[in-house]
């Protein structure tokens, strides 16, 4: 008697996340209260955005509606979440005996607050006291995670730009010593609850809205153009694309078009939808950590610079004619249906007035070398539809950017 017969279609797995509820276009004056409220917290760390803070009254109002259930305020985290930084926000967090964080601001406040999580869950108290809790990749892409503590604070976050870290349970943190941006990961530091208030949004600085916004694009097509790209997925990313072309469109044309900035924060949703089944993204995604741990630059700008020369390179080799296949899909979602994908992506980054090359983001072709041997210690490098084996492949890339 033969076995079961192999099913015509690849099986897959989709994993919800510890999140309990995204939010989407209510005042966050309004809702983070009650949330905090649901969840039983008495006791809040509020990490916020010192420009924010300084040029707008959210912060303040934010702050009055939370009243006495404000423990600490902490704000000045620097881009790409420096170790010390979040040590400084740990000691706040722990002085105020927290127990439950609330991030308002961009992906590095977000990361932050992640990291504040595991700072508290084992104890840093140092620099190198992070060491031991860090995903290792090793250059041929074996990964050791390690397996860190649960944390027994949790968070929320109210974001106010589009780069998507709020929906997973990941945090990147940079080691001030090595200038290279490393990985955490536990399944509950995903935020209990994401907080999605356009209106907010409108004091976010256009090129970081525009840019993070392509960062959430670059979410999106990744993850229909992996190998590994699913059903779910890709009918989450299709509309991603779709929201994030109408709504970034939109934002350029009217910064006050807070219709616009909800799509836009909706497509971000859908665009993290590749995480829930553990799709993996590409070389723009890892090189990218790279350029912005090491070379300091912001990681909505890195994905406007890789994600189109990324789509040309995976288009060569073997594999080739089958991510050509996947590429149609987001020339179609884009609106250009039958047109190349990295010219389409391409024309929205030059559309919406983001940098397209490395020389106009600051990183010089004697920099490549460094970026390339630093890449391949990151997963996504390792999982990009073209195989990529060398740092001789990633400075290809690199100087098709150039």
């Amino acid at each position: 008697m033969s076995g079961p017969a192999t099913p015509p279609f690849s099986p897959f797995t989709v994993q919800y996340r510890a999140m309990e509820r995204v939010l989407c276009g209510e005042s966050v004056a309004e809702a983070l209260p009650r949330e905090v409220d649901r969840v039983g917290a008495k006791r809040v760390l509020l990490m916020g955005s010192a420009s924010l803070n300084r040029e707008t009254d959210v912060i303040r109002t934010v702050r009055d509606a939370l009243g006495g259930r404000l423990a600490a305020y902490y704000e000045g985290m620097p881009p790409h979440t420096p170790r010390d930084a979040v040590l400084d926000a740990a000691q706040m967090a722990r002085a105020a005996r927290a127990d439950l964080i609330v991030s308002l601001g961009g992906g590095s406040l977000t990361d932050a607050a992640k990291m504040v999580q595991v700072a508290l869950a084992h104890d840093v108290e140092d620099v190198a006291g992070f060491d031991p809790w860090r995903t290792v990749v090793q250059a041929d892409g074996a990964t050791h995670r390690p397996d860190l503590r649960a944390p027994a604070v949790r968070m929320m976050s109210v974001p106010t730009t589009l780069s998507g870290g709020d929906f997973n349970p990941l945090a990147g943190c940079t080691d001030p010593r090595h200038h290279v941006k490393q990985s955490y990961t536990h399944p509950l530091m995903v935020p209990r609850a994401v907080l999605l208030d356009p209106a907010i949004t409108v004091h976010t600085p256009e090129w970081i809205w525009l840019s993070t916004g392509m960062r959430a694009v670059d979410h999106a097509v990744e993850g229909i153009c992996s190998q590994q790209s699913t059903p779910y997925t890709e009918g989450a990313a299709r509309q991603a694309l779709r929201l994030l072309h109408e709504g970034l469109t939109r934002s350029k044309a009217d910064g006050q078009d807070l219709e616009a900035r909800h799509l836009c924060q909706v497509g971000m949703w859908l665009s993290m939808a590749n995480r829930e089944a553990n799709v993996p993204m590409g070389a723009s995604h890892g090189i990218g950590h790279v350029l912005g741990g090491t070379c300091g630059v912001p990681h909505g700008y890195t994905s406007c610079v890789m994600l189109p020369q990324v789509l040309r390179y995976n288009l060569g080799g073997a594999e080739g004619a089958a991510n050509a296949r996947r590429q149609a899909i987001v020339s179609e979602a884009l609106g250009r249906p039958g047109e190349d994908a990295a010219t389409v992506v391409g024309e929205l980054v030059a559309a919406l007035g983001m940098p397209t090359r490395l020389s106009q983001v600051g990183v010089a072709p004697e920099r490549f070398g460094e970026v390339a041997e630093h890449a391949m210690h990151d997963r996504w490098i390792h999982t990009n539809p073209r195989p990529i084996t060398s740092p001789a492949q990633v400075l290809e890339i690199l100087h098709m950017a150039e």
